[in-house]
């Protein structure tokens, strides 16, 4: 039997895989421009995006931007929602 091949320290995990603006518009269901703009941090209200840049190319990693997400959740009044008071699944 063969052991299986070891991990390489450039190997991403699952949550660190690299996104690009069109991807992270495609999960946030915004247009490309609206990304770069919260990548930038042109958006009133909403902290910036964390990203990595390659030159003029924008990238993203799926655990930040699951992470910046969560940060930005808010109530329907508008309220920013404190992640320690958030409520999981187990919650009744």
């Amino acid at each position: 039997m063969s052991a299986p091949p070891p991990t390489l320290p450039h190997q991403q995990s699952a949550d660190d895989t690299v996104l690009t603006a069109a991807e992270v518009s495609i999960d946030l269901r915004c247009s490309k421009a609206q990304a770069y703009h919260l990548i930038k941090g042109t958006i009133r209200g909403v902290s910036p995006l964390p990203s990595i840049s390659l030159g003029r190319r924008k990238l993203v990693r799926r655990s930040a931007l699951e992470e910046w997400k969560r940060a930005n959740e808010r109530t329907p009044t508008g309220a920013m929602i404190d992640p320690s008071q958030r409520k999981t699944p187990g919650d009744a």
